[in-house]
């Protein structure tokens, strides 16, 4: 069945509205006031039906968009990237919140034709199924009887990186120095312990794939954390106890 959407213009102006309304909520994130208006024209062009959602193209398709200055915003311009995260997780709140929330963890990648990006590389890319240059992102999701969303995220930077070899890339890339290898289970596990610390987001679920259910570290964190449930996928050739097995302590004595 075709779904055919009747929008007037009433309906672009309300939605207009709408998303200048939400971006006002992040005003005092950015020091200056052409940071912002670069801010605003970005997710403009995030919703637009461009093919290549780049800087370039959405410069060139916004109102008074300007591929350099744009270009200058995302790679030099300052903002308050935490301050942002708090924000956007309160409107989330309002919206979402429930006692009954759920918190989900999962990764994506990213198809990229060139090796400047950081963390770019030859991996598996779930998006196409295949290994593929890409880039690769540990996310964090929310979701309750009334919907769900993003809440975080953190870039997956291969070993390889790390490497003497890649030391000219890093440097060309501003890679920070204090940055150091983490592994997807490692960086889900951080988002989670920030989540918590926050104390903004209530939920009593944790679901992840097999990655993280796998991993020794995310299912200690998960469990340290009272009246929580967690659910998560495992490898089918996992060797498991039918039965609880029988244990007894060793004594002194042998």
């Amino acid at each position: 069945m075709e779904l055919i959407l009747k929008l007037k213009k009433s309906d672009i102006k309300d939605f207009t509205s709408e998303l200048k309304g939400f971006h006002e909520h992040f005003s005092d994130c950015f020091q200056r006031s052409e940071s912002r208006d670069h801010f605003f024209k970005y997710m403009a062009g995030q919703f637009s039906d461009l093919e290549r959602k780049s800087i370039e193209p959405i410069a060139l398709a916004v109102q008074d968009g300007n591929v350099r200055a744009m270009q200058r915003f995302v790679s030099d311009a300052s903002w308050d990237d935490a301050n942002i995260g708090v924000k956007y997780r309160s409107l989330i709140n309002d919206d979402l919140g429930s006692s009954n929330g759920t918190l989900i963890f999962d990764e994506s990648g990213f198809v990229k034709k060139g090796e400047e990006s950081i963390g770019v590389g030859r991996q598996y890319c779930g998006t196409i199924g295949k290994v593929e240059n890409c880039q690769v992102g540990v996310f964090a999701a929310y979701a309750s009887e009334t919907g769900y969303s993003l809440v975080d995220k953190r870039l997956f930077i291969p070993k390889l990186w790390f490497s003497e070899d890649y030391e000219v890339r890093r440097k060309k890339c501003n890679l920070p120095e204090n940055i150091i290898f983490k592994t997807k289970p490692q960086l889900a596990v951080e988002m989670l312990h920030a989540l918590v610390d926050e104390k903004i987001l209530p939920f009593k679920y944790v679901l992840a794939d097999s990655i993280y259910g796998e991993s020794p570290e995310f299912i200690k964190a998960v469990e340290l954390l009272p009246d929580m449930t967690y659910m998560v996928s495992i490898s089918q050739d996992t060797l498991c106890w039918p039965k609880r097995p029988r244990y007894s302590a060793k004594t002194d004595n042998g």
